[in-house]
């Protein structure tokens, strides 16, 4: 049985101009030096991913271009317009569809549905890796899930939580 890894990022960042919707908000300056550092963490672990499934927010799609701007590969991404708006749930049911030549999977998307998400799926951690997820999961952290089953068979409690990273960029 192939080892499955499930990565999760959340979006960078955001700006909050007046007067957008919340779908089109676009990453805030923060968010821009975050999302680049996120791929560069990717990249230095090991987790580039294998299919990217994304929300079609603009914060979501631009912190995930700055990432895979860091990446040696461009992985298949698609835009999937179930995890704008998802729960925990939404999640699992989008994850279970994974085709099953992915190794790794990566989800771009937003909390609380994230957070929801890994604890959800996380049975135990390595070391200290679900509390700082109850704790917080704030913008640009990832979480690396690795499970022994295939992805329809994916489910609440069948995963080790791995790592729990929260990429930052530098000011220049």
């Amino acid at each position: 049985m192939t080892l499955r890894r499930l990565v999760v990022l959340r979006h960078a960042k955001s700006a909050r101009p007046p007067g957008v919707a919340d779908a089109r908000r676009p990453l805030a300056e923060r968010g821009q030096r975050d999302a680049p550092a996120a791929g560069r963490w990717l990249r230095d672990a090991d987790c580039v991913p294998d299919l990217v499934l994304c929300s079609p927010a603009v914060r979501a799609r631009e912190t995930w271009d700055l990432a895979a701007g860091e990446l040696p590969t461009g992985p298949r991404t698609r835009h999937d317009p179930r995890l704008y708006g998802a729960d925990a749930a939404d999640l699992l049911a989008v994850v279970r569809e994974t085709p099953d030549d992915v190794a790794t999977l990566l989800l771009v998307g937003h909390n609380p549905a994230l957070e929801e998400f890994v604890l959800l799926m996380a049975s135990e951690g390595l070391g200290d890796t679900l509390q700082q997820v109850e704790e917080k999961f704030p913008t640009a952290a990832i979480a690396v899930l690795t499970q022994q089953k295939s992805w329809p068979e994916a489910a609440p409690g069948g995963s080790l939580l791995t790592d729990v990273a929260v990429p930052r960029g530098t000011r220049h």
